[in-house]
């Protein structure tokens, strides 16, 4: 069967700075036809950072739509024509104050595909260097560090909300050997 939609109209609902929105008139594979609204995003990248001691180090800060303060691994946006990987580094230096000379691709996801084209690009990085940080003028954070053991039992516990930092965080937990 296929299960591609067409597109047959489109109205520009709002351009911005992070994300446009549209409205988009679409056949079904069966011929009848539907409305979707679609957010549009250039892309984001995360970083799981682990420091020489084994601490996972996290931001926390707060998120309107959520309306309260998340705990999360380093992450941005993805400017125009940049790549991922500078991103990650540009984001965990940004973020953190470390850099990472070498990350490793964990996974790259669409956080909620049913209405958003953004795709995360999530990376490991160990091997950390100090380096500067340089959060936007805007941006307000605190670093925090958790060892191993205290990521697993929070991971147990349900505590993480924000799917990327989850998906991070099981896989350092899962291949923790592979990058030792």
């Amino acid at each position: 069967m296929n299960l591609n939609e067409k597109t047959i109209h489109t109205e520009s609902i709002y351009k911005g700075a992070i994300i446009d929105l549209e409205v988009h008139d679409v056949e079904l594979p069966d011929g009848t036809t539907s409305k979707r609204e679609l957010v549009f995003h250039n892309g984001a990248v995360a970083v799981c950072p682990v420091t020489a001691d084994n601490k996972v180090i996290l931001v926390k800060q707060f998120r309107k739509p959520a309306e309260k303060p998340l705990l999360e691994i380093p992450a941005g946006k993805l400017e125009k024509g940049e790549a991922r990987i500078s991103a990650a580094k540009r984001e965990l230096e940004e973020e953190t104050g470390y850099i990472a000379d070498d990350l490793d691709l964990i996974a790259e996801m669409y956080g909620s595909p049913g209405f958003s084209n953004e795709k995360i690009s999530i990376y490991l990085a160990n091997e950390l260097k100090s380096g500067q940080m340089n959060l936007d003028d805007d941006e307000f954070i605190e670093l925090e560090y958790y060892d191993l053991n205290e990521i697993e039992k929070m991971l147990k516990n349900q505590y993480f909300e924000d799917a990327k930092t989850i998906i991070a965080l099981q896989h350092l937990i899962l291949n923790y050997n592979d990058y030792n």
